[in-house]
């Protein structure tokens, strides 16, 4: 059985392909026309062209979105903490957001071919290996938030290949959200490691998609001296849940 489901896996990941890169080149043009308007006025237009991209996408490759909500949508601006498992969660993320937000990306995409020209004109760069780079990030993503737009952080800083829910959290997320005053809104990824694992593209696989919204986590008040218990109470939540789903 696994030999005859081989070749299809495969046919299947070139179809997945060919329609990702087709879509692509469809939205660059307006795309590109939007990226003159600036980052932030242009950078929620280009939002839309990539939430038409990812709601098209997943539904012809036969993968099934469902969004489940534990708490009250809300239009406020947030930061958005999600964990990581598969290249599929940032497709993902444009799809199921309501309104713009801007997420936290490395800098090594922007090289890509033309992918690379919507990539840096729709997240906040970061240069993990260059610390004054990682300051710039960080204030682009605090002026990002005072103009009304949410962003969205990995915590993790890179996808988990561990048997664990997730890896330890870095401090970016909630260091802006105590210098803001920004709520926290985790959110999970549940089936995106089984759909794309991170071993390899050519085990990508139809099926669904189900994504938790858990009750934002308020920072009203809290200082620098409170960080290190907020990112704990985050992880614990997210952690708790994530194992809740098995």
């Amino acid at each position: 059985m696994k030999l005859l489901l081989k070749p299809l896996q495969f046919v299947y990941a070139i179809y997945a392909s060919i329609l990702f890169l087709g879509i692509m080149l469809l939205i660059l043009p307006p795309i590109f026309l939007a990226s003159l308007f600036g980052r932030i006025k242009g950078g929620n237009i280009i939002f839309y062209f990539l939430w038409f991209w990812s709601n098209s996408w997943f539904p012809l490759v036969g993968m099934r979105v469902k969004r489940i909500y534990k708490c009250e949508r809300d239009n406020e601006p947030c930061i958005y903490v999600v964990n990581h498992r598969s290249y599929l969660d940032a497709a993902l993320a444009v799809g199921v957001m309501r309104l713009p937000f801007r997420p936290l990306g490395k800098i090594e995409l922007k090289k890509v071919p033309l992918f690379g020209f919507i990539y840096k004109n729709s997240v906040v760069l970061v240069d993990r290996a260059n610390a004054k780079a990682r300051s710039r990030s960080v204030r682009e993503m605090m002026n990002t938030l005072k103009e009304g737009v949410s962003i969205l952080i990995f915590p993790e800083g890179t996808t988990n290949d561990t048997d664990r829910p997730l890896q330890p959290f870095h401090n970016g997320a909630f260091r802006i959200a105590i210098e803001t005053q920004t709520p926290i809104q985790p959110v999970l990824y549940l089936d995106n490691g089984a759909r794309l694992p991170h071993t390899g593209f050519f085990k990508i696989n139809p099926g669904r998609c189900r994504i938790v919204y858990l009750p934002p986590v308020p920072v009203k008040g809290l200082g620098m001296d409170d960080l290190p218990a907020l990112k704990q109470q985050v992880f614990d939540i997210m952690e708790k849940e994530l194992i809740s789903w098995k």
